[in-house]
């Protein structure tokens, strides 16, 4: 192809300041804002780190093509120094001061935070986590710095890509040949997430892994090699010069349309999707260089170019300001008043933390460095006057690190949900002891001791059932599933359980963690209730289970089902298949979900749905108890605590109570 008059010298990598590229920033972070605040209104707003990912690739290779072009080599130290100014202030920030006010907030923030500050300052996070067989899509045992796992992924490119990038500039002849090696790579990277992701399964090795998710940054890196070579400019083919801005506008549109379209539990995310995703952003920032145009103009308005500018504080700030907020205000139910100004507190609450990390901490460090800057705070102290600004601030920060090293050290090692877990393991069957080991701290808690089987579980099972009672008595009388009942019944053991059925001796219960949890109420409220629960078990498992129960003959006449809160109750065949599997002559209550994850309004349609296309079968309410209760639920706001265990087996009887009238 001919290339275009005077595009070599609109190259990025000939020219200073790239613009547009704050622009994009902004709305990658404001994707992401959207996603974890209410992921209902963007499910795909996760995709903003893999926008982030691309500039990232595509700045970083810039910057050293022109320090390679200016100084014929490349200082590994000046840049490895740069990125640290950069990036370390305000990452120790947000992690000293989320620490320190997460030990005053309780709750479960701290859980683990040991692990998770030595994953953060070591740049290590998404490795550390998945050894740790945490999930980034399980929302119920949220981690205090469960976003800084694309920090982590960035951070080893800064690393290690000025290291290939020096080797790749000295093996290789032709831009052609960079290109290609570049994106063999993307491929590969994409490849693997491909192959190695499992559907129905959690998806969070793929998501996490640098391996499997490094194709964005390597694409943005092809565009920037590509950018700098005699031999293979893209920016200098004409028929490109001419649709660039075109492209950049398909791939604006691309994105957008992938980040309201692309959840997070869809196969092709992880097959595809993502990718699309980057290209799209590719796309994009192929239009910024050169003439001013549309889609610079665009990425260039003024309150895009300040947010893209503040956007890693932003970033680094949101999530635990998002946690923290919630620990310390009262329990809301979602898209409640009460949830939409914690939402938009936080919101609030991040810019400005991040606006005053960037003029107060990020940017003093950057132009000064960390000697100078030391320096200069050290002279600020020592300076005449009783209570300056510095001294305040030095004595804030020893403060801080007393406080911090409190938290550290306290910390606990187990959160509410794993307590109860274990708690209620006497009371639970199905293997549920070992059941979520895998998920460790990020999962939904451990399963508790395996040792429940044999002669002494009838016994465990009796005196979980009259403690529970007990505990009823006093925590749960007039919390009935529609908020109105008085008469006690569901937090008693009761002979008769719900009108029209002997005892709980007739029920068998199949579920996740939810019921794993809600064992001592449902226990108590259904004495005999054969219960086979496991934690971050999902519906194949369950109906699995139940397959196994009508096998070996033990499926009781009352079949209890709660599965879906990990992901949702998305396929309506599974549920169809195993409710004809149980067949017409078993009473079936399917119990709905509660949360606030993009799935659950489609998934309680689902079990709706269903429902009224099988007379046997009624769904529990519990979406709509919780709403109603937020109160009376763990820390993590999906599960039930003590009180709440006696509501979930209210809203259990009362489908039961539909199903005998």
């Amino acid at each position: 192809m001919p290339p275009s008059p005077g595009a070599a010298a609109s190259s990025p990598a000939r020219d200073g300041h790239i613009h547009g590229l704050d622009g994009l920033r902004s709305v990658a972070i404001l994707a992401v804002l959207v996603f974890h605040l209410r992921p209902l209104s963007l499910p795909g707003g996760y995709l903003g780190v893999d926008v982030f990912f691309v500039i990232s690739g595509f700045l970083i290779t810039t910057l050293l093509v022109r320090e390679l072009r200016k100084k014929h080599k490349i200082d590994l130290r000046s840049f490895w120094t740069r990125r640290a100014r950069r990036l370390l202030p305000a990452l120790v920030t947000v992690v000293l001061v989320s620490v320190v006010l997460a030990l005053f907030a309780g709750n479960d923030l701290l859980v683990h935070i040991e692990r998770q500050v030595i994953g953060a300052l070591t740049f290590s996070n998404n490795w550390v986590e998945i050894h740790a067989g945490s999930s980034y899509f399980n929302t119920t045992s949220p981690q205090l710095f469960v976003n800084f796992w694309s920090l982590a992924v960035e951070e080893q490119f800064y690393l290690v890509w000025p290291l290939v990038f020096v080797l790749l500039m000295a093996t290789t002849r032709t831009g052609r040949q960079r290109v290609g090696l570049l994106l063999a790579l993307a491929s590969v990277s994409a490849v693997l997430m491909a192959v190695l992701y499992t559907p129905g399964q959690d998806s969070t090795r793929v998501y996490y892994g640098t391996d499997t998710h490094a194709f964005g940054l390597m694409i943005g890196a092809a565009m920037a090699i590509s950018a700098a070579s005699q031999s293979w400019n893209i920016f200098q083919v004409r028929w490109y010069a001419r649709a660039r801005v075109l492209l950049g506008i398909a791939g604006l549109v691309g994105l957008v349309a992938l980040m309201f379209w692309l959840e997070p539990s869809n196969s092709f995310a992880y097959r595809g999707g993502i990718l699309l995703a980057s290209l799209c952003t590719a796309a994009i920032i192929g239009a910024f260089p050169g003439q001013r145009n549309l889609v610079q103009a665009f990425f260039d308005l003024p309150p895009l170019v300040w947010i893209g500018q503040r956007s890693y504080g932003i970033y680094m700030w949101h999530w635990p300001v998002i946690l923290l907020i919630a620990a310390f205000a009262p329990a809301v139910a979602p898209d409640s008043l009460g949830s939409w100004i914690q939402r938009g507190a936080a919101l609030v609450l991040s810019i400005a933390l991040a606006a005053f990390s960037f003029r107060w901490i990020e940017n003093p460090v950057r132009r000064n460095g960390f000697k100078e800057t030391f320096r200069h705070i050290g002279a600020a102290v020592v300076a005449p006057g009783r209570l300056t600004a510095a001294r305040i601030g030095a004595g804030v920060t020893v403060a801080c690190l007393v406080l911090f090293s409190v938290a550290i050290a306290t910390a606990p090692e187990r959160s509410q949900v794993e307590i109860a877990m274990d708690e209620a393991a006497g009371l639970v069957g199905g293997g549920a002891a070992a059941g979520d080991q895998a998920t460790g701290g990020g999962g939904e808690g451990a399963a508790g001791d395996e040792e429940t089987a044999g002669d002494d579980r009838s016994d465990q099972e009796q005196s979980g059932s009259e403690e529970s009672s007990s505990e009823g008595d006093d925590g749960h009388e007039g919390s009935g599933a529609d908020g109105a009942a008085d008469d006690g019944s569901g937090g008693e053991a009761t002979d008769s359980g719900a009108a029209g059925l002997s005892s709980g001796e007739d029920i068998s219960g199949f579920g996740d963690s939810m019921m794993y949890v809600a064992a001592p109420g449902l226990t108590a409220t259904f004495p005999g209730m054969e219960i086979d629960a496991v934690s971050n078990r999902q519906w194949p498992d369950v109906r699995a289970a139940i397959e196994e129960a009508i096998d070996d003959g033990s499926l009781r006449d009352v079949v209890i089902i709660a599965a879906g809160t990990n992901a949702g109750v998305r396929d309506q065949d599974i549920v169809r298949e195993t409710l004809d599997e149980i067949g017409p002559d078993h009473q079936v209550v399917l119990v709905n979900i509660y949360g606030s994850s993009f799935w659950v309004p489609e998934s309680n349609e689902n079990l709706t749905d269903i429902a009224a296309d099988y007379p046997n079968v009624v769904v529990a309410d519990w979406h709509h108890a919780a709403t109603e209760h937020p109160d009376q639920l763990q820390p993590d706001n999906i599960h039930p605590d003590m009180d709440g265990m006696y509501l979930y087996a209210d809203v259990v009887q009362d489908a039961l109570e539909q199903l005998a009238g």
